[in-house]
C-alpha cells in the first residue's frame, strides 16, 4: 500500500509539472538560429517552422491566412530581434509586438493570426464514428509545410486520415484554399484535420468514410489598410 501511494504521488507531481508549463516556456527552449536579427517575408515562416520542436505542450505552430497575408500580400510585416541568440519565443513576441500578427494558444495548436482570422475550425460532423476513428489515428510524426498548396498536401492527408478525401487534386475548387503553412509534431489525425482547416481557411464536412473540404465562407473582419497593396 505504501508503494502504491508513493507511485500515485509521483504520477500526480509529474502531471502537475506538465500542466504548469506554459506554451511560452516551451517555445523559450527552442533556438531560432544563429545571427537572425530580422523577421521578414523572405525568412520568417521558414525560420519559425524549422525551429519548432517536439514538446509536451504545443503540438503545432500554424500560420493562419491573415498572418501569411501580412507577409506575402500586404508585404508590411517586419520585426527586429534584439536577443542573440534568439529563441522561437523571442520571434513570436517580436511579431506580436511589432506587427498586426497575434498569437493564440488553442491547445494543442499555437495559432499565428490577425483580427480577420476565425480561430475555431469550421467542422460539421455528420458521422460521429468517423470522428472517433480520426481521434485514434496518428497524423504524420513530424509535419513541416511551408506555403504548400492543396495538390501537394493531398497525398499526405489521404494517407494520414485513411478515409475518402474531397476535392481531389488539380480541380478548380482547390484554388480557393489558402496555401498551408504549419509545423507539427505527434498530432492525432483529428488535430491534423483542425490544423489543415485553419491553415487553409477551409471548412470540413465529416461524412461516413469521407472528409469534404470547402472554402470557409464565414464572415470575417476586413483587414486594416492604409493603401491597397500593389
Amino acid at each position: 500500500m505504501t508503494r502504491l501511494i508513493l507511485f500515485l504521488a509521483i504520477c500526480l507531481v509529474q502531471v502537475a509539472l506538465s500542466a504548469a508549463e506554459t506554451w511560452q516556456a516551451a517555445l523559450a527552449r527552442m533556438p531560432l538560429g544563429a545571427n537572425v536579427t530580422e523577421l521578414n517575408r523572405t525568412n520568417c515562416a521558414g525560420l519559425l517552422l524549422r525551429a519548432f520542436q517536439s514538446n509536451d505542450v504545443v503540438k503545432a505552430l500554424v500560420f493562419m491566412p491573415g498572418a501569411t497575408d501580412e507577409f506575402y500580400f500586404f508585404r508590411r510585416a517586419r520585426a527586429d530581434l534584439t536577443n542573440s541568440p534568439a529563441s522561437l519565443l523571442d520571434a513570436v513576441s517580436a511579431l506580436t509586438n511589432q506587427t498586426l500578427i497575434r498569437a493564440t494558444f488553442r491547445p494543442p495548436l499555437l495559432l499565428l493570426h490577425t483580427g480577420e482570422d476565425l480561430l475555431e475550425p469550421a467542422i460539421k460532423i455528420e458521422h460521429q464514428p468517423t470522428v472517433d476513428k480520426l481521434r485514434q489515428r496518428r497524423f504524420v510524426v513530424h509535419a513541416l509545410y511551408n506555403d504548400r498548396d492543396w495538390d501537394s498536401l493531398w497525398p499526405v492527408l489521404k494517407k494520414s486520415f485513411r478515409t475518402g478525401l474531397d476535392p481531389w487534386p488539380r480541380l478548380m475548387e482547390t484554388r480557393h484554399f489558402y496555401r498551408h503553412t504549419f509545423a507539427a509534431w505527434n498530432l492525432t489525425a483529428w488535430e491534423g484535420l483542425e490544423a489543415t482547416a485553419l491553415a487553409g481557411q477551409a471548412s470540413v464536412i465529416v461524412r461516413r468514410g469521407k472528409l469534404v473540404f470547402e472554402l470557409d465562407m464565414r464572415p470575417r473582419v476586413a483587414p486594416k489598410l492604409d493603401a491597397f497593396p500593389r
